[in-house]
Parts: C-alpha cells; sequence; structure tokens
C-alpha cells in the first residue's frame, strides 16, 4: 500500500491501517505500508507492480479517465476500492486589508501549495477562475508562518482534513500570524463547480477559532483521496481487506485518529470518481453492506 511522503499524515494513516489488518486478520490479507513521493507516483507503481493499493486524487484521476500523459499507455486498467479522506484548501493571507482572492495582484507572491506536490497544479487551475496574474514562489508548510511573518509572501494555501481538523502546522501559523482566509467571487465559483476536474466543497468555518478575519462558509479546492488498484489484483484479497478493516470499524481509530471516520458505513465510498470502475471484489462488498449507489460501475473485463 502505498500513499504519500513517510511524515505526511496519509502515510501515518496507511500504517495504522497495516496495523489493523495485522491485528484483526485470520491470515488471508496483510498490508505494507510504504512512502511514495505522492499520487502521480503511485498510478506508476501500480503500473510496475510495486504496489497493489495506492491512493490517488480527484485531479489524478480526471487525467487517467481521459487517457493524459503520463498516463496514456498504463498495462492496466485502474479500478476504485474504498476513500480514505478529502483535503479542501484554502487560500489564506497575513495582509490586513485582504478578504478575497481577487485582492491578489500581479505583483502579489502566492503559495499554491510548494512547487511540485500533487496539488499545486489544480490549485493554480483554480486560481485562474478568480486572479489574472501573481508570482508563483514556493515555501515548505512548516516555513508559512514565518514567511508571512517576515513579509516574504502574500497568500498561501493551506487545509483543514475533511473540512474539521486543522493540521499542525496551521495551528502554528495561527499562533504566529493575524491569519486572514480569503473567499471567491460567485461567478468563479459557479465556473469552477462546472470544470470537471475540480471538486469544489463550502468549508463550514463557524467552529474554527483563531483567525483574524474568516468568511462563514468558504468554497474550496477539494482532493479526494480514494484507494485504487490494478483490475487484476486478486479478487479475495480485496474482499478480505474490505471486510477485515469495514468488520473491525469501531476500532480504528485506536490505530490512528484520521480512521475514525471510516466507522460510518457511507464513509467508504465518499466522493468516488466518475468514470472508474470499482474493483469486482468492492463492488460486491458494498452491495452486500448496503451503501452501493445506482450511478456506480463495476470493472467488466
Amino acid at each position: 500500500m502505498t500513499t504519500s511522503g513517510s511524515s505526511t499524515t496519509a502515510y501515518a494513516a496507511s500504517q495504522g491501517l497495516s496495523a489493523a489488518v495485522e491485528e484483526y486478520s485470520d491470515g488471508s490479507v496483510s498490508i505494507d505500508a510504504r512512502p511514495s513521493n505522492g499520487t502521480d507516483a503511485n498510478v506508476a507503481r501500480l503500473d510496475r507492480e510495486e504496489s497493489d493499493i495506492a491512493y490517488i486524487q480527484n485531479w489524478t484521476a480526471e487525467r487517467l479517465r481521459q487517457g493524459e500523459a503520463p498516463f496514456d499507455d498504463l498495462g492496466y486498467d485502474p479500478v476504485q476500492v474504498f476513500h480514505l479522506y478529502n483535503l479542501p484548501w484554502i487560500f489564506a493571507t497575513a495582509n490586513a486589508d485582504w478578504t478575497s482572492v481577487t485582492d491578489i495582484e500581479s505583483d502579489s507572491r502566492v503559495v499554491p501549495t510548494p512547487r511540485g506536490s500533487g496539488t499545486a497544479p489544480a490549485l493554480e487551475h483554480g486560481l485562474s477562475f478568480a486572479v489574472d496574474g501573481y508570482e508563483r514562489v514556493s515555501v515548505g508548510y512548516g516555513e508559512l508562518g514565518g514567511a508571512f511573518s517576515e513579509g516574504r509572501i502574500d497568500s498561501a494555501a493551506i487545509t483543514i482534513l475533511n473540512g474539521d481538523i486543522e493540521p499542525g502546522w496551521v495551528q502554528e501559523m495561527k499562533g504566529s500570524v493575524d491569519l486572514r482566509l480569503l473567499g471567491w467571487p460567485d461567478d468563479a465559483v459557479e465556473s469552477m463547480r462546472e470544470d470537471p476536474g475540480l471538486l469544489i466543497q463550502d468549508v463550514d468555518m463557524t467552529s474554527f477559532e483563531g483567525y483574524d478575519y474568516t468568511p462563514d462558509t468558504i468554497p474550496s479546492i477539494t482532493f479526494a483521496y480514494n484507494f485504487i488498484s490494478r483490475h487484476d489484483l486478486d479478487y479475495d484479497a480485496v474482499y478480505a481487506l474490505l471486510e477485515t478493516l469495514y468488520e473491525n470499524r469501531e476500532n480504528l481509530s485506536e490505530y490512528n485518529a484520521l480512521l475514525g471516520y471510516h466507522e460510518e458505513p457511507e464513509y467508504w465510498v465518499s466522493d468516488m470518481y466518475e468514470g472508474i470502475p470499482f474493483h469486482p471484489a468492492a463492488a460486491d462488498f458494498y452491495q452486500e453492506i448496503g451503501v452501493w449507489k445506482d450511478e456506480f460501475e463495476r470493472y467488466e473485463e
């Protein structure tokens, strides 16, 4: 199983999944959680059969569905297995008079996540619906607070996992600068919602404290992270994996707090990708537990 880098929330969650399967499996399935360079790398690792199951996000999924390079010559068909989490991204600033992304101007220094991250292209694309231009700079997540304090950047993207959990680096940043969250103009939001490569979800900010300014609700460019596999991954292995985790879902949060969301049956199939079918074992399993939806597609040879 591959997700992302060894210091990420996703990798920690995969380690939790691995530990849970080791604890509860009858020996028919196991998970070896390994770090990865991200979603594009995961698609390639599946192709080289260096991974059996890996997570991607909806921006990558749309490129897969369209057969865009570098995904235009894969030796397998990607199929969906289960949902991990959503990461909605919101643009923030320490500039005292800013309230909207439209305050970004051509000389504004903006960090739509560090350069090279899997989320950056979609965030840059989303900004193009509301902003004519800006100076694109790259700063690591843990260094954003200092960059704001020193006046080296004007805006940066932050995330709130599943719209509920602020990462530690966001909490630390709130403690070091007067952080303001930026809204979007209605016409840009409408256009982004129509874009097949973007998932736009509203984040309710009314329960969060410590921001100098935030709208009550912020439309966010959201990444839905789902596990996929090769179409030919063993049926019994996939079924055993899902059955083991699902039957012990009330205990998963003991292995990683993020996995507590999986206690709800419907969460396993949240925000699945249109145009990418389910592994046959996953399709059968979800039909049996009553969460299969009419719009889902089962993979057929």
